[in-house]
C-alpha cells in the first residue's frame, strides 16, 4: 500500500509495528521491509454502502496503532461527497495534511487505508477463496466454499473447486459441468431413478433431443421454441437482471436463449442428466456462444436443488415437470430456493384420453397412483391439479396459458 507498504504484506517486527512510535522513521520502515515475515490475510469484506465502510482493522487497530484510526476515518470521510466513485489519492492526501499529527510513513500508510475504504471495488480474493453467492451443499445446504477465479461462466465454474464447510464433502469440475448431486465423488454407491428419469441420460436421447424429438411436442400445442422462450420472457419481466436457473435443461435449449438474451445478471442450466450437459456444451461450442457468457452448468436433483435458500430471482422448467419422479418435493424445493418475489415458469402436458387412457377420467384417478408408475413413463396433471400443487408449495400469483394438451403455468414466491 503506498510507496512504502505494499499491499500484500505485512511487517511485524516489533520496532516497526507503528510507525508513529518512538525510533521509528522513514530510513527504519524502509528497512524494516526487507525483513518482513508474514502476509497479510484477505482484507475483510468492506460495508455495501460505499462511504460508510468502516477502516480495516489490520491497519488501524491490530498493526498500526489506534491513534490513526481517527485521521484515517475523518480523512475517508472528508471525502464522502467526492463526485467520482474514486476519489484521488492526492485529496485523500491533503485530509490527511501534517495537522494529522502523524509522521510522514504514517501519513502514507493512512492515505492507503483511507482509500481502501473509500473504494467500493476493493477485492478480497487475494488467495482467490470466497464463499459462492448461491451455490450451496446438497447435503446440508450450506452455502459453499470456492477456491478458483470468480465469475458464473464455464472456464471460471471449470477450474474451482467446492467445498462445503459444515460436512466437508467436496464437488469439482471434472468434467464440462459442476455436479452437485449428493452422490458426487461416490465410487462405489450408485442408484437408478424411474425410468423417465433414467431415459434422458442415454446418450442417444441426449444427441436426438433437438434433432427432432423435442419438435415433435409441436403436435401436442408446444408453439415452438422462439414462442415459448418469448412466452416465459414476458413472466419473468418482475425478475430481470437476476439469476435464472433453467431446471431439467436438457440440452440447453432455452438455457442458451436466456443466456445470450443479456436480461439475466447469470444463468445456471442444471440437468441430472450428464449427457444432457454434454449436449448442451456442444451446442455452445457449434453455435460460438463467447465462453465468458455468465452461462453455468450444473448436475443436480431437482428435489434437492444445490442453491441457498431464497437466493434465486427465477426458475424455468420446460417439458420437464412430468418426466420429474416427485413433482411435489421438486416444486417444494423450488420454492424454497426462490426469493421472495422471485418467479417459476414451466411447461408440460396436460393429462387427456390420449396420454392417459382412463386415468383422465376423475373417478379413475386414485388408480393412476397404483397402477399408472407400472404402465406410464410419465405423469401427466390436469390443470387443477397443477395450480393446487402451487399453491400447496407456497407459490401465488398463479397463472396459466392454454394450447390444446400445452400449458405453460407460472406461480411467485411471496
Amino acid at each position: 500500500i503506498g510507496s512504502c507498504f505494499p499491499s500484500s504484506h505485512l511487517w511485524t517486527c516489533k520496532k516497526y509495528q507503528d510507525p508513529t512510535a518512538k525510533g521509528a522513521s522513514g530510513r527504519g520502515w524502509r528497512h524494516a521491509r526487507a525483513r518482513h515475515h508474514h502476509t497479510l490475510p484477505p482484507l475483510p469484506e468492506l460495508a455495501k454502502e460505499r462511504f460508510q465502510a468502516p477502516v480495516p482493522a489490520y491497519y488501524c487497530n491490530l498493526q498500526l496503532g489506534a491513534s490513526m484510526e481517527p485521521a484515517v476515518r475523518a480523512a475517508a470521510a472528508s471525502c464522502s461527497s467526492y463526485p467520482s466513485l474514486h476519489p484521488p489519492r492526492a485529496l485523500v492526501a491533503r485530509r490527511l495534511g501534517r495537522s494529522s499529527g502523524l509522521s510522514l510513513p504514517a501519513r502514507r500508510v493512512a492515505v492507503a487505508a483511507a482509500a481502501i475504504a473509500l473504494d467500493p471495488e476493493t477485492k478480497t480474493e487475494q488467495n482467490d477463496t470466497s464463499e459462492t453467492e448461491v451455490f450451496a451443499c446438497p447435503v446440508c445446504y450450506e452455502p459453499l466454499i470456492r477456491k478458483g477465479p470468480p465469475g458464473m461462466n464455464l472456464p471460471a465454474i471449470y477450474r474451482s473447486g467446492f467445498k462445503c464447510s459444515k460436512c466437508n464433502k467436496s464437488f469439482t469440475s471434472k468434467d464440462v459441468f459442476l455436479d452437485l448431486t449428493v452422490t458426487s465423488g461416490m465410487k462405489e454407491y450408485s442408484e437408478l431413478k424411474p425410468a423417465r428419469t433414467e431415459l434422458f441420460r442415454s446418450p442417444l436421447v441426449s444427441y436426438l433431443y433437438e434433432r427432432g424429438w423435442r419438435q415433435n411436442f409441436n403436435r401436442s400445442g408446444f408453439p415452438g421454441r422462439d414462442e415459448e422462450f418469448q412466452m416465459a420472457q414476458d413472466y419473468f419481466q418482475s425478475v430481470a437482471g437476476g439469476i435464472l436457473v433453467d431446471v431439467s435443461c436438457g440440452s440447453g435449449l432455452f438455457s442458451r436463449k436466456f443466456a445470450s438474451s443479456g436480461a439475466y445478471s447469470s444463468v445456471i442450466a442444471l440437468d441430472f442428466s450428464e449427457n444432457m450437459l454434454r449436449q448442451c456444451y456442444d451446442y455452445i461450442k457449434q453455435e460460438e456462444t463467447p465462453m465468458n457468457t455468465n452461462l453455468a452448468l450444473v448436475r443436480a436433483d431437482i428435489s434437492r436443488l444445490p442453491f441457498a435458500s431464497c437466493s434465486i430471482d427465477a426458475i424455468h422448467a420446460g417439458a420437464a415437470i412430468h418426466c420429474w419422479p416427485s413433482p411435489s418435493n421438486a416444486i417444494a424445493e423450488i420454492s424454497r430456493v426462490l426469493k421472495p418475489g422471485g418467479v417459476f415458469v414451466a411447461t408440460t402436458f396436460l393429462s387427456t384420453p390420449t396420454n392417459s387412457g382412463l386415468f383422465s377420467i376423475d373417478a379413475l384417478k386414485p388408480l393412476r397412483q397404483i397402477v399408472g408408475p407400472v404402465n406410464s413413463s410419465y405423469n401427466f396433471f390436469t390443470e387443477g391439479e397443477l395450480e393446487d400443487l402451487c399453491r400447496s408449495c407456497g407459490l401465488v400469483n398463479y397463472s396459466s396459458k392454454v394450447q390444446r394438451s400445452f400449458i405453460m403455468f407460472s406461480g411467485q414466491k411471496p
